[in-house]
């Protein structure tokens, strides 16, 4: 269905889009503007619903890898259709379209209205040296101190924060959460009796399965309102003599030790700097023998290189001083720390479902989501949800476990000489 624009801004509008789009413009990717033009077919897969005259420049002005994501925090664009589709259709238009077609919607893009040029919602302001203590504390705080009821209208009622695990069987995100649990558990080789430590233990989910299962589990977080969280779960369960959670930075572990060590999703806020911080002290924490699984998201690609959180989307709205790492990059520090790699296992498809499910329980939840902060919130952690299963799907980022090992003195630790313990009980 298609409706004339008589708005000179409307009409630049529709142009910007047909020089986007070309051919697919209205058949594929549809438009609604603010005064009810409207540019869509029913084959259209997803429909930019463009709510001020200002939205188009506002989202595809440099720098894109901030604005887009800006444009849609602020409600100034909305999308009909999966929100993953419509980053997948901006994305390639901006890779596909020759330079000379680019160069030649700029005029037309400065030819639309201004956007406002403040946040009204400014994103982090972190003071204080990168990965310093106190930084690091803040910026944990920024993203994991949102109300618990947040968390919960997405993640479900297990409050697992991070990669599921889709096991053979599996089709429900609580039993994919599950399954991670105790695949985590499974790959350290965790026995009833064992001393276990969960780096970084979210609302304590891992800690709680270790405990479950006889261990005498161990956490420590810097989110006030996960440890909070964590300790009321913990007594719920009437497990609070085996498992406990504390306010504590990775580096004030002291000279306390564990049979076993877990880090999920935590090492991509170390930052490359600290890792020889972050591996030396999970070894002084980990008995001669011991197993650490080390699970985190690394950066994919030809290049080598990391990335850095700065003033992009993700660095302003969602993991301020977020670093990704190419493998190599933390599995060489953890050997200079004097681990042994035994294996590494990437479940990077693993995440891109796990995010949509997230994605999916968020529009069903959207009520409690905002209703628990703010209509902002909620768009910020739905288009970087949206993103991240896009790059975990293009291989853009890999989610790794990687089980380290403290050897003895004599060479040996406590990993059996095949995986075929792993798979004997499932």
């Amino acid at each position: 269905m298609a409706t004339a624009a008589a708005d000179p801004v409307a009409e630049r509008t529709l142009a910007v889009m047909r020089g986007l789009f070309g051919e697919r413009f209205g058949r594929d990717v549809g438009v609604r503007l603010w005064d009810g033009t409207a540019v869509v077919s029913p084959s259209a897969t997803v429909t930019l619903n463009l709510n001020t005259p200002y939205a188009l420049r506002a989202a595809l002005t440099p720098p894109l890898d901030l604005n887009p994501g800006r444009a849609f925090v602020e409600g100034w664009f909305d999308v009909e259709g999966r929100l993953e589709d419509a980053i997948e259709a901006l994305e390639g238009v901006v890779d596909t379209l020759p330079r000379l077609a680019l160069a030649r919607l700029v005029p037309l893009l400065a030819r639309l209205p201004s956007p406002p040029r403040a946040d009204r919602y400014g994103g982090a302001q972190l003071a204080g040296p990168r990965h310093s203590k106190a930084r690091d504390a803040a910026a944990i705080g920024f993203h994991y101190d949102q109300p618990v009821e947040f968390y919960r209208a997405f993640l479900g009622d297990d409050l697992v924060y991070s990669c599921a695990y889709w096991d053979d069987g599996v089709a429900t995100l609580d039993g994919a959460q599950r399954a991670k649990l105790d695949y985590v558990l499974d790959k350290l080789r965790l026995k009833p009796g064992q001393s276990f430590l969960d780096i970084g233990c979210g609302w304590g989910s891992l800690v709680i399965r270790a405990a479950e299962r006889g261990a005498i589990a161990f956490g420590i977080t810097l989110s006030r309102r996960q440890h909070e969280e964590a300790q009321r779960r913990i007594g719920e369960r009437g497990l609070r003599e085996r498992a406990r959670v504390e306010l504590c930075d990775y580096r004030d572990l002291g000279e306390r030790r564990f049979d076993a060590i877990a880090s999920v999703g935590m090492v991509e806020h170390v930052g490359q700097n600290q890792l020889a911080e972050y591996f030396t002290g999970a070894y002084r924490a980990l008995r001669d023998g011991g197993l650490f699984l080390n699970h985190g998201i690394t950066k994919q690609g030809r290049d080598g290189k990391a990335w850095r959180a700065g003033g992009d989307f993700i660095g302003r709205y969602v993991f301020p001083d977020g670093e990704l790492l190419p493998l190599d990059f933390t599995t060489r520090a953890a050997e200079r720390a004097g681990f042994e790699v035994r294996d590494v296992e990437n479940l990077r498809e693993h995440y891109a479902r796990t995010l949509r499910a997230w994605v999916e329980n968020l529009a069903a939840n959207y009520v409690a989501a905002v209703d628990a902060t703010d209509w902002r919130t909620e768009r910020i952690w739905r288009i970087y949800m949206a993103g991240s299963a896009r790059n975990f799907a293009l291989g853009r980022m890999g989610l790794m476990q990687t089980l380290l090992a403290k050897p003895r003195p004599d060479g040996t630790s406590e990993i059996p000489p095949t995986r075929r313990d792993l798979y004997a009980a499932r």
